[in-house]
């Protein structure tokens, strides 16, 4: 009789404990009656009637989730493996539970399949420059499609985009040849400057006789402030043109 009176004590005390349920700020519980949806509890003190009721726990707070390194062919046929980071959080209990099975593996395939489909739809060049974009596209297409199980994906982050030695090498001697060629075009665009300043000072000099003059004088000048030994003092042009007319008429 005693250990029967302990036998039952013990199971009450049981099943109290297993009726008894304490859910932190960050967790609700779906609660299922006779196997039907009941409704979603928490926090605090929860009280659960064993056999009849069941009661599963959900997280709110928000999970970082790793998306396993993908090979991706890009649109120009450029094969790179590819990894991200997700930010999501359950803000429908409800529909976290009934409507799939297991939503952080689910969320975690979805991740991966939208990774692939998106990056492969875009060039090399695009990745690595519009990786902004390429967050947001992510970000946009998995939160529509985890919307039916009652998830919230915040954010997506593409960590690293890695490619072959051979391509590393490639895009190494591409922006080698932009920088030459942004060099010579801006070599040009000087001499081409130079030679319209000069041009429109030749023709500023041709009509102002005075001024040639003076030029002439600032040279000799520059010229007696050299420490040379030999000086060369140049014809003023005006003295040639005048020679060589008197020459002419000879």
């Amino acid at each position: 009789m005693l250990i029967a009176i302990i036998v039952i004590a013990v199971v009450i005390f049981l099943l109290i404990l297993k009726a008894v349920n304490i859910l932190k700020e960050y967790e609700r519980g779906v609660v299922f009656n006779l196997g039907r949806f009941w409704k979603v509890k928490g926090p605090g003190l929860i009280i659960v009637v064993p056999i009849l009721q069941q009661m599963v726990r959900v997280q709110l707070r928000t999970v970082v989730m790793d998306v396993p390194t993908q090979d991706v062919i890009s649109k120009d046929n450029v094969s790179v493996r590819v990894n991200a980071v997700i930010y999501f959080r359950v803000i429908d209990p409800e529909k976290a539970i009934i409507q799939v099975e297991d939503y952080f593996e689910a969320t975690s395939q979805l991740a991966q399949t939208t990774l692939r489909s998106v990056l492969g739809q875009h060039e090399l060049d695009e990745m690595l420059s519009e990786r902004d974009k390429l967050n947001k596209d992510i970000q946009t297409i998995l939160d529509s499609e985890t919307d039916a199980w009652g998830i919230k994906v915040a954010n997506v982050e593409i960590k690293h985009i890695d490619l072959e030695e051979s391509m590393v090498r490639a895009i190494a001697r591409q922006a080698e040849a932009e920088r030459e060629r942004r060099a010579k075009v801006i070599n040009a665009q000087g001499e081409f400057q130079a030679a319209t300043k000069l041009s429109e000072a030749a023709e500023i000099l041709s009509h102002q006789p005075q001024a040639i003059q003076l030029r002439y004088l600032q040279t000799l000048m520059d010229i007696a402030g050299n420490q040379t030994t030999t000086i060369v003092f140049p014809l003023p042009i005006d003295f040639i043109n005048a020679l060589q007319s008197k020459i002419a008429k000879k």
